[in-house]
């Protein structure tokens, strides 16, 4: 099962180690800075279509952005 939660503090964690503020991702995904902030915090998921691009942003597999490990 996927965990809100988890997933929003991979993308915090992952944001902010190669540097970028939640508005630079957001302009690089092509969402509002608060979508990003909801998705970090768990409040929100991001779109299914953002999950390829989401995670080759944060240099993720799309497996590890949303389960946190590689198979």
């Amino acid at each position: 099962m996927i965990d809100l939660k988890s997933v929003g503090s991979r993308i915090s964690r992952r944001r902010r180690e190669r540097g970028l503020t939640q508005r630079q991702l957001a302009a690089l995904m092509g969402v509002s800075p608060q979508a990003v902030s909801k998705w970090e915090r768990g409040l929100a998921f991001p779109d299914p279509v953002f999950f390829d691009e989401l995670a080759a942003e944060l240099g993720f597999t799309l497996e590890e952005l949303l389960v946190g490990k590689k198979s």
